[in-house]
C-alpha cells in the first residue's frame, strides 16, 4: 500500500508538471547563488522576484520557493542576464542545466529589479539593458548608454546589420531557413543582437569587474512568428529552435565568462502568456511603483566590509571585557597588584 500510494504521488505530481509545459532554465551560475535539483513548480509572476532574490535585493512579498537556496550572502553576482523566449514551451540546449516547470506563464518585466539597481548604485552606474528587438522596444541606463551605443535597436537597422561582413550569417547553418524571407531574418536579427551584446560588452571587460550589479533583460519574439508562419510540425521551426537553444548556450558561456564566472544566465521559454491575468499583475506593479515609503537606507556593495568590521571588533572587544574581568576576579591582591604592594613598600618606610 505504502509502495502504490508513493506510486500514485509521484504520477500526480508529474500530471501537475506536465500542464503548463512552460519552463524556466538557468543555463548559468555562481557558486554563490545555488539553485536545487528538483521539479518546483514556479508562479510566472514571481519570476522578477527570483531575480532580485539572487541578487541579493529584498522584496516585498516572501516567495515559498524551495528552489532558490541562500547561498553566499556577501558574494552576490555581479550580473543577472534573463531571456525571455516567446513561441515554444521548452528547448533542447546543448548542456544539462537545471529547469523548473512555469505556472500561469504572465508577461512579467524586470522593472522592479532595475529600479532597485538605479536607486542603490545610482553613483556608481551599472549597466542596466531591457530589450525586445522584434517590438523595437529599449531602456539603458547608466554605462549602458555607452557601452551599447552602437547596438542596432530598430528592425531596419537590425536588417542593415545581417548583411554586413562580420554578421552571424557567415558562420550560423540556416538550414531550411532563408535570407530573403523577412520572418527568418527577424529571427536570424535576435541571434544577431544576442552576438553583439557580447561583442560589444568585451571591449569593456573593466565594467565587469566594478562593484554594482548589472543587468541584462532581453525578450525574443522570432521562433513564434517562425512558428506562425510555417508551423510549429515544420522543418524551419525545428531547425530555428536548434539554431536558438545553441545560440542561447552560446550566449550565456560569454556571458558569463565575461564577467568572472560571477553572473546568472536564465532563460524563460512560454509558449503563451495568460492574458487574463496581465491586468492583475499590472495593478500590483502600479501600486507597488505608487506607493513609496522610503524606509530603508541605502547600500553597497561595502555594506559587507563594514558589517564584518563591526561584528568581528564587538566580538573581539566581548572577549577582551570577560578575559580582563576573570583575570580581576581571581587576583591575588597581595602579590598580583602593584597597588597593594606599593602601599605596603610606603607603610614600611614610614
Amino acid at each position: 500500500m505504502g509502495r502504490a500510494g508513493m506510486m500514485l504521488w509521484a504520477l500526480a505530481a508529474a500530471c501537475l508538471a506536465g500542464v503548463s509545459g512552460d519552463e524556466f532554465s538557468i543555463l548559468r551560475s555562481p557558486q554563490s547563488v545555488v539553485f536545487r535539483d528538483g521539479s518546483w513548480p514556479i508562479p510566472g509572476d514571481r519570476i522578477p522576484d527570483i531575480a532580485a532574490l539572487s541578487m541579493g535585493f529584498s522584496v516585498e512579498e516572501d516567495l515559498s520557493w524551495p528552489g532558490l537556496a541562500v547561498g553566499d550572502i556577501f558574494h552576490r553576482p555581479r550580473a543577472t542576464v534573463l531571456v525571455t523566449v516567446k513561441g515554444v514551451d521548452k528547448l533542447a540546449m546543448p548542456k544539462d542545466g537545471i529547469s523548473y516547470p512555469v505556472e500561469n506563464a504572465v508577461p512579467f518585466s524586470l522593472d522592479s529589479v532595475a529600479n532597485a539597481i538605479h536607486t542603490l548604485f545610482s553613483e556608481e552606474t551599472p549597466v542596466v539593458l531591457q530589450l525586445a528587438p522584434s517590438e523595437e522596444r529599449v531602456y539603458m541606463v547608466g554605462k549602458a548608454n555607452s557601452v551599447f551605443e552602437d547596438l542596432s535597436v530598430t528592425l531596419r537597422q537590425l536588417r542593415n546589420r545581417l548583411f554586413q561582413d562580420n554578421s552571424i550569417l557567415s558562420s550560423i547553418p540556416l538550414n531550411s531557413l532563408s535570407r530573403n524571407n523577412e520572418v527568418d531574418l527577424l529571427f536570424l536579427s535576435e541571434l544577431q543582437v544576442l552576438h553583439d551584446i557580447s561583442s560589444l560588452l568585451s571591449r569593456h571587460k573593466h565594467l565587469a569587474k566594478d562593484h554594482s550589479p548589472d543587468l541584462y533583460s532581453l525578450e525574443l519574439a522570432g521562433l513564434e512568428e517562425i512558428g506562425k508562419r510555417y508551423g510549429e510540425d515544420s522543418q524551419q521551426f525545428k531547425d530555428a529552435s536548434q539554431i536558438l537553444a545553441d545560440s542561447l548556450q552560446k550566449f550565456a558561456d560569454e556571458m558569463y565568462n565575461l564577467y568572472g564566472g560571477n553572473a546568472v544566465v536564465e532563460v524563460v521559454t512560454a509558449k503563451t502568456f495568460d492574458a487574463s491575468l496581465v491586468r492583475k499583475s499590472r495593478s500590483i506593479l502600479q501600486t507597488a511603483e505608487s506607493t513609496s515609503y522610503n524606509l530603508g537606507y541605502s547600500y553597497n556593495f561595502n555594506y559587507a566590509v563594514v558589517f564584518n568590521i563591526i561584528l568581528w571588533l564587538m566580538i573581539g572587544l566581548a572577549l577582551a571585557v570577560i578575559v580582563i574581568s576573570y583575570n580581576l576576579w581571581n587576583m591575588d591582591p597581595g602579590y598580583d597588584s602593584i597597588i597593594y604592594r606599593m602601599t605596603n613598600q610606603k607603610i614600611r618606610m614610614d
